[in-house]
């Protein structure tokens, strides 16, 4: 889809500013280490900062995107852009935090003092609810712009992408929501076995990589039926 807009608006300005306070809050120290030790001890949380940056990003991204590509800007967009932006600064700690604890133990490092073992699936689902909201909210903003179609003026294939975007974002988010249910469930059940809802994010790949398969058929498919109509 080719982009329509070149002026930054204030709300997308609003936005950034947002998302770039996020990512300040994510760094691993806002102090320049004073010893070789705590140089070290810095960037031992790197990894952990750069998933969780990947992941601000990509909220940024289908955000940014939304914004070149329509011509929207009425009060539902900036409702829901209000909305998102509250979600993304909640979550920035629950955010890193997970991503720390994870990289901590893959490291093979003691991390009771951080989180109970018991207590595991609690931090999934405070995450997987951040998740759900996030990718919710970017879909009901392509959700709104697949509605505004006709007034927009998209072009068939604009269309296809359009649709295919809201199926995405309401991919992702449905993965993440049935995270928190196994989370659940394990709570229930066998509370240590709840970093089993973490393993669901691996479908993440798989939807996209199917969705980018559907997009692409649909493509063509539109593509030939122009080509036919000229």
């Amino acid at each position: 889809m080719s982009e329509r807009r070149r002026e930054v608006s204030r709300v997308e300005g609003f936005s950034d500013a947002v998302f770039g306070f996020a990512v300040t809050l994510l760094v691993v120290s806002l102090e320049v280490p004073k010893t070789f030790d705590d140089l070290l001890a810095m960037m031992r949380g790197l990894p952990a900062f750069a998933v969780s940056f990947a992941m601000l990003f990509q909220i940024w991204w289908r955000h940014y995107r939304f914004f070149r590509r329509y011509e929207l800007e009425d009060g539902v967009v900036i409702l829901l852009t209000g909305v998102l932006l509250f979600v993304v600064l909640f979550y920035v700690y629950p955010l890193k935090f997970l991503w720390s604890f994870v990289f901590l133990q893959l490291e093979g490092q003691r991390t009771a003092g951080m989180l109970a073992g018991d207590r595991t699936w609690v931090l999934f689902v405070i995450y997987g609810i951040g998740v759900t909201a996030s990718f919710a909210i970017l879909a009901a903003l392509y959700g709104y712009a697949y509605r505004k179609r006709r007034a927009l003026a998209l072009s068939p294939v604009d269309v296809v992408d359009t649709r295919v975007d809201v199926y995405r974002n309401l991919a992702i988010a449905g993965i993440a929501a049935a995270s928190v249910a196994i989370a659940l469930v394990t709570a229930a059940y066998a509370p240590r076995a709840g970093g089993l809802a973490g393993f669901v994010y691996f479908f993440i790949g798989v939807s996209e990589t199917i969705l980018g398969a559907y997009s692409g058929r649909l493509r063509r498919r539109v593509g030939a039926t122009d080509a036919a109509g000229v």
